[in-house]
């Protein structure tokens, strides 16, 4: 809104912290909260001397936070009170803990994995152009690991999975994912075709492929883990088409690896499952006994 003149200052109300007076002085420090405050002028304040206000300019007039009465106080003069009406529409800085959300009309679900974003709104955080970390779980001698209809919804077209450091309990295994329709009252145990291409440190290469049936999307398809305590897993598998009717489920994976011969092994692969079925449930196990120790982040890509 336009004004005719001068525009109305605005500011911030405060009570000053309470002044003892000393015999024979005139001059005194404002302070709120213990900290020195300076108004915008004499005019921006009310004071208040022994239950009489004062005449801003020729009761007293102010420097800084300075207050200065025009004669000495005596004792026995009370300084009732100082309020500094500093400009009259700006409220200021809020207090620790005094602005609610309803003040902020913000919109959405505030929790420890979203964010306020500037159109007022809680979002979850995302990166990588959709990339969202749906859930961490952390392997401690478990027969496998399950995500289900809670997080493989139609809200993300892709997903993928990071295992790290994943040991074995027991020697020469496969570690292998398996898809549901059913939410995990089942799971597909074969069918699965690959084609697999690795490389281990003595430059060996080769690759397996074909529809062989197997039980599950393998992560080291080229050669059996190992359980000692150096022979570890770590892999990066992306799962396209879950929630389809119209493709076929499949995926891509990286995995480096100790095979039980002691040498490192990576294998680059894609595996597919001919379904037209959604599927909302995929779980991670071994070929035999449990899964050790490791973890799994999983994430969805809208």
């Amino acid at each position: 809104m336009a004004y005719i003149g001068k525009t109305p200052t605005i500011g911030n109300f405060q009570v000053c912290d309470a002044i003892s007076v000393v015999n024979g002085q005139a001059a005194y420090t404002m302070q709120v909260g213990s900290v020195n405050v300076s108004p915008e002028s004499a005019n921006h304040m009310l004071v208040s001397l022994n239950g009489i206000l004062q005449k801003a300019g020729s009761s007293f007039t102010v420097s800084g936070s300075t207050i200065t009465f025009a004669s000495n106080l005596v004792t026995g003069d009370v300084i009732d009170f100082i309020q500094i009406l500093g400009n009259v529409l700006d409220l200021g800085v809020p207090s620790d803990s005094t602005v609610s959300l309803a003040k902020l009309t913000a919109t959405g679900t505030k929790s420890s994995s979203t964010f306020l974003r500037g159109d007022n709104t809680f979002a979850s955080v995302s990166v990588n152009n959709g990339l969202e970390l749906l859930a961490t779980t952390t392997i401690s001698s478990d027969a496998s690991i399950s995500f289900d209809s809670s997080l493989i919804t139609d809200t993300y077209k892709t997903y993928k999975a990071v295992v790290e450091n994943l040991q074995s309990a027991n020697d020469s295994v496969y570690i292998y994912w398996q898809i549901s329709s059913n939410n995990g009252s089942s799971y597909i145990t074969s069918g699965y075709s690959r084609m697999i291409f690795y490389l281990d440190q003595t430059g060996s290469t080769g690759t397996a492929h074909g529809d062989e049936n197997k039980p599950g999307f393998y992560l080291n398809g080229s050669g059996a883990l190992g359980n000692t305590s150096r022979e570890g897993l770590n892999s990066e598998i992306t799962f396209f088409g879950l929630r389809s009717t119209a493709t076929n489920k499949s995926t891509f994976h990286t995995t480096v690896f100790n095979p039980t011969d002691g040498n490192v092994m990576i294998d680059f692969g894609s595996f597919q499952y001919s379904s037209g079925t959604a599927m909302n449930n995929i779980k991670m196990l071994s070929s035999s006994g449990n899964l050790a120790s490791g973890t799994v982040k999983f994430y969805g890509v809208k």
